[in-house]
């Protein structure tokens, strides 16, 4: 993942006063549990105007017509998850309102940690764990084994 794209795009979506929560792997990686991605996970709280500054705060980064194919019909209906790709370079977004009946935004535990200058929306360790625990992939069994391990968690 190119670092100083996330860094533009999370300072974009605090300047927009975006309703977000970073989840997956680069919550990991917030949490301080190195593991290697290229794509940001987020959720974004599901409401029009939310999807409004979503895309503004994209616009600040990227120079790209399809932002506006973004839309609230798609991120507020059946299947409330859009994956945004920019132009260049090997970064991309996975934006969800809702991860199929199993978490909405309103279900996440959100805290806010550093990254070097800015503060963001990550999910807590306890909501990673249980968003990652009882998934078919073994990488995600593999994290949320050792989110439980670093932090100290019991089953809910």
């Amino acid at each position: 993942m190119d670092f100083a794209v996330l860094k533009r795009v999370l300072a974009a979506f605090e300047r927009e006063g975006l309703a977000y929560a970073i989840f997956g792997a680069a919550a990991l990686n917030l949490h301080g549990l190195a593991r290697f991605t290229e794509d940001l996970d987020v959720f974004i709280a599901p409401t029009a105007d939310n999807v409004d500054r979503l895309k503004a705060a994209l616009r600040q980064v990227f120079d790209d017509p399809e932002i506006e194919q973004i839309s609230a019909t798609d991120l507020l209906g059946e299947y409330p998850a859009v994956q945004y790709v920019p132009p260049h370079g090997v970064f991309h977004l996975d934006i969800l309102t809702r991860l199929g009946d199993a978490f909405a935004f309103d279900d996440l535990e959100v805290v806010r940690l550093p990254l070097e200058e800015l503060t963001v929306n990550v999910v807590s360790p306890r909501t990673l764990y249980v968003m990652k625990r009882d998934t078919v992939r073994l990488k995600d069994k593999a994290d949320a084994a050792l989110v439980k391990e670093r932090f100290g968690l019991e089953e809910p």
